[in-house]
């Protein structure tokens, strides 16, 4: 490892690395040059390598430790490192996101700076700022539809919507977030559609139709736990995205300019209710366990490129938006 540089460990771009781990009961080292986990069986140690060049984020959960080499080596190969609570939710505050989320970001100079000079041309003018938080819920939307209703793995798993259920609904928050006059007013339209995406989910899947969203664990039910569950891992692309774009996470356009790590929920919002939503309800009728749920959304966010997604769609508002500052 002492032989690779870090720019030969970032010849994998993050929007093409294939890996989030959650790791448990277990110690994170440098053996033999590798980061490896270590598990105890016995009398005996087990050592796993981790393919650090090959992953975006790394939850460490319960009974969890890591060595300074360790993260000296994950910062060197840009990985994202999050401390949570068992099965991975909620993620314990460590740095800058939230009282709940925190991601250990790696630092590096060598980020570009090109998307960060377009987003704070913007940032400080209350009109456009407002335009780029509609760009992100317009292109939330699009995932949606296209993700809902042509995704054949969905349909596989017995999650199909048809066009009648899902464009009306659609249409009107388009409508709705085109002429909407401030943040508050589209954070109200997002929870309106997601309300009624859940009882679109509900419905798809026979689930029970007395659900009701509790955030925060307060929940007991598989989808709420799962639905919390998911989330955060829609988090850790949020948060990779960001970094990778060398966007702070407190330059937020939807969710607060003053909360802590806004700009996460904000890159979160592109997938969240396209990918991890449906996946909570086809998990808690399929009778899945917390490691089954979340092998599910890995191999659902991974098949949809949903990384490679947040990092154009930020690019994209970023240069249109800037563009438009005088």
């Amino acid at each position: 490892m002492d032989d690779i540089s870090p720019s030969d460990l970032k010849s994998i771009l993050h929007s093409k690395r294939a890996n989030i781990y959650y790791l448990q009961y277990c110690r994170l080292l440098v053996n033999g040059g590798r980061v490896e986990y270590v598990t105890d069986q016995g009398k005996s140690s087990l050592y796993w390598n981790i393919p650090i060049a090959n992953t975006t984020s790394i939850l460490l959960g319960t009974g969890t430790s890591i060595t300074q080499a360790a993260m000296r080596e994950l910062a060197k190969a840009g990985v994202l490192v999050g401390f949570c609570g068992g099965g991975g939710t909620p993620l314990f505050s460590a740095n800058e996101v939230d009282i709940e989320v925190a991601w250990m970001s790696p630092q590096s100079e060598y980020r570009p700076t090109e998307y960060l000079q377009h987003w704070v041309k913007f940032w400080f003018d209350d009109e456009l700022r407002l335009s780029a938080a509609k760009k992100i819920q317009l292109a939330r939307l699009a995932r949606l539809e296209n993700h809902w209703l042509k995704s054949r793995a969905l349909r596989d798993s017995g999650f199909d919507v048809s066009a009648e259920q899902l464009l009306p609904a659609l249409e009107r928050s388009r409508t709705a977030i085109e002429t909407a006059v401030d943040t508050n007013e589209l954070l109200t339209l997002e929870a309106r559609l997601t309300k009624t995406l859940f009882k679109i989910a509900v419905k798809t899947t026979g689930y029970d139709d007395t659900f009701a969203r509790a955030k925060g664990g307060s929940g007991t039910d598989p989808a709420n736990r799962f639905l919390d569950h998911g989330n955060y891992l829609a988090y850790g692309l949020g948060a990779t995205a960001t970094w990778v774009l060398g966007l702070p996470h407190g330059l937020a356009v939807l969710h607060g300019k003053t909360r802590r790590g806004g700009l996460v929920f904000d890159a979160a919002d592109l997938v969240k209710d396209a990918v991890i939503l449906p996946q909570a309800f086809i998990s808690a009728m399929a009778g899945h366990d917390e490691q089954e749920f979340r092998q599910a959304c890995i191999e659902s966010l991974t098949r949809t490129e949903s990384l490679d997604f947040m990092i154009d769609s930020l690019k994209a508002i970023a240069l249109e938006v800037g563009s438009q500052a005088k």
